[in-house]
């Protein structure tokens, strides 16, 4: 993305804005961020040219729904939602193996400057898998599998930690992810950045308090990758119809692996 490149506005009314991020640009200015030459509420404010507030954040590498606040009074409100846990954060990712079909993680999470870890959940939905033929290590086919991850939480980096935490790690994550497998999506796929996207998010209206549904559709490059593996259906889909009564409760992970004939169990060939 460059300075030229005009932002996608989603929603906009008098109290909030909503704009599609584009992947690779920091929302703000932060020590965690560093200096950047662009920052996507600069960006915002002037493209729209309203003093904007930010509601909540993404990281630099996630693309997707932000929203922002037309005053401090509207910023107030939304915090105070996410605060709550009131608002539904739907968002999609690729990870390496295949995760059970569903399941949830609960698992607490430190953050920079903060004293201890806190609680930190987040629940998934498995929409598709694929193997691939491409050889690395000692599997002769890779798996991978596309996610939608509600996290009931928002701490710091929380997907990618989780997902780390689970072993079945993003692909494009630098930081939490895997090395091999973030190569060979930018050798074979042409991928060179994290596949996770801030998909959809429900709300009621800060001022009005109607519901508020708010979605980013995956960009190009996304809707170019799943075609490939395969996935073009997969956000189209129908969710699985819900087990008879009794239904089992989601998965809680940490859980012990599967074994492995070809060597130590791997809980992401699953």
């Amino acid at each position: 993305m460059t300075a030229t490149t005009p932002l996608a506005v989603l929603y906009a009314d008098e109290a909030l804005v909503a704009i599609d991020k584009p992947a690779g640009i920091a929302v703000h200015r932060s020590r965690l961020v560093g200096h950047d030459e662009e920052y996507l509420i600069d960006r915002a404010r002037a493209a729209t040219g309203r003093t904007l507030y930010l509601a909540h954040r993404l990281d630099r590498a996630t693309s997707g729904v932000l929203l922002l606040a037309a005053d401090r009074d509207m910023a107030a409100a939304l915090g105070q939602q996410f605060m709550q846990h009131a608002v539904h954060k739907t968002y999609l990712g690729v990870v390496r193996g295949w995760p059970e079909p569903e399941g949830l993680v609960d698992y607490p999470l430190d953050a920079p400057g903060k004293p201890g870890p806190k609680p930190a959940r987040t629940r998934w939905r498995r929409l598709a898998t694929t193997e691939v033929a491409i050889p690395m290590g000692r599997y002769p086919q890779q798996r991978y599998a596309l996610l939608v991850l509600e996290p009931e939480t928002g701490r710091y980096q929380q997907l990618r930690r989780h997902l780390h935490h689970i072993s079945h790690h993003l692909v494009g994550d630098t930081t939490h992810g895997r090395g091999d497998h973030n190569r060979l999506f930018r050798i074979h796929y042409g991928i060179h950045r994290l596949l996770l996207h801030a998909w959809r998010v429900e709300l009621a209206h800060p001022r009005s308090g109607a519901p508020l549904r708010i979605e980013a559709a995956p960009d190009a490059e996304w809707m170019r990758l799943l075609q490939r593996l395969g996935w073009d259906d997969a956000l189209t889909a129908p969710a699985p119809a819900p087990a008879p009564a009794p239904a089992p409760a989601p998965a809680t992970v940490p859980k012990a692996p599967g074994p492995d004939s070809s060597g130590p169990a791997d809980p992401a060939r699953a």
